[in-house]
């Protein structure tokens, strides 16, 4: 049996067809959607784009053959816990999410309504990023504002890239178990132009550092990560509109803030052959985000009372050994000591000394894959 995982994002579709015994990826692409166009009509001529492609290149030879359809969607709010196949209170629900992701939900329901139209017989399955981090505690995800603010208005830490954490969660406790460990304490880091940081207990989610948006926690390429929340109201009573300091916050902050590039490959360039002033920045840039980093991870080691593995993903975090480096230089009290030349290789899965007392995980991210692995409870 066939799956086909839809991955909508405000720019592209992305997809996967995966084999159901194997949950190998049989076919994987991408298709481009332009801004100026990201419209229903140009999600529902990207899946037939998908469609045309996958049998032109024998993938399938009928629509048919997709029994499956998983479909990412960011924020399923409190209510969506789990897998759920889509039916039309399902589809009202993403809509009136909207509110809470305005980038993202929105074109993934446009990327489920398509997939409805073309693929008639096919079961469509949401998987919710936020789902994962529906086991951390109350005291995890409350935010020191008045109840009232979490009960009526849904102000509180729901957390994203919920399903890739859970993926290289779920991969790194197959090398725990097998040695031994019941109920390991892992802190999973995704690292990409959105960077978020996850703690977790035996693959349950206990704390993570993105909130009620996507813009809290770490810095990332161009969002700010933490500040004084009365910043944004200074900038506002100075002048600047409220439209003006979210884009700010969200587009022109972050490592872009900081040295004005928001690509760590860039950035990385930058350090070594830039001239003076902008060595300095780039070099600032990546102390800066290492340090943060390190401080989230140290305070999830004190929530946890311990810490047994350290977990790096997403396209930063597979491939910016230098970075890992200066991450795990800071947790050295935790005994995060890394073999660097299984650090630099960027091909080992493992990359801890011997020596060291933690496992440090480099996992390629694979949402598609544990999207895939969550439809088959649906077989």
């Amino acid at each position: 049996m066939k799956i086909l995982v839809i991955n909508c994002g405000s720019s592209s579709i992305k997809f996967q067809l995966i084999d159901s015994a194997s949950l190998f990826c049989l076919y994987k692409g991408n298709v481009e959607i332009p801004p100026e166009s990201a419209s229903k009509n140009a999600y529902h001529k990207g899946i037939k784009s998908i469609t045309n492609l996958l049998l032109k290149e024998k993938a399938i030879h009928n629509l048919d053959e997709i029994k499956f359809i998983g479909h990412r969607v960011v924020h399923g709010g409190e209510k969506y816990k789990k897998p759920t196949l889509i039916s039309a209170p399902v589809i009202k629900e993403i809509r009136s999410l909207y509110r809470l992701a305005p980038l993202h939900n929105p074109a993934n329901l446009e990327g489920i309504l398509a997939c409805k139209k073309t693929f008639k017989k096919a079961k469509q399955i949401a998987v919710f990023d936020t789902a994962f981090y529906s086991s951390i505690p109350e005291k995890a995800y409350l935010y020191a504002l008045p109840y009232s603010l979490y009960k009526k208005e849904g102000i509180r830490r729901y957390g994203f890239h919920g399903t890739n954490h859970e993926y290289v969660t779920y991969e790194a406790l197959k090398t725990l178990k097998k040695d031994g460990y019941k109920n390991a304490k892992i802190v999973s880091c995704h690292m990409g132009n959105g960077i978020s940081v996850t703690a977790s207990i035996n693959g349950k989610a206990v704390d993570t550092s993105m909130g009620f948006t996507p813009l809290e926690g770490i810095p990332m390429g161009t969002r700010s990560g933490d500040i004084d929340p009365a910043i944004p109201i200074y900038l506002i009573k100075n002048g600047k509109t409220a439209e003006q300091v979210d884009y700010l916050l969200n587009h022109e902050s972050g490592l872009k803030g900081i040295c004005g590039k928001s690509n760590m490959k860039e950035i990385w360039e930058m350090a070594l052959h830039g001239n003076s002033k902008a060595k300095l920045s780039a070099k600032l840039a990546m102390e800066v985000l290492s340090y943060k980093i390190s401080k989230y991870i140290g305070s999830y080691a004190a929530a946890m009372n311990g810490i047994d593995a350290i977990i790096f993903t997403g396209g930063m975090g597979e491939k910016a050994y230098y970075l890992r480096t200066m991450i795990c230089k800071n947790l050295a009290f935790l005994g995060a000591k890394i073999d660097e030349k299984k650090n630099r290789a960027n091909e080992e899965t493992l990359i801890c000394d011997k020596k060291g007392d933690l496992y440090i995980f480099v996992i390629p991210a694979n949402e598609e894959k544990m999207i895939a692995k969550h439809i088959l409870s649906f077989t």
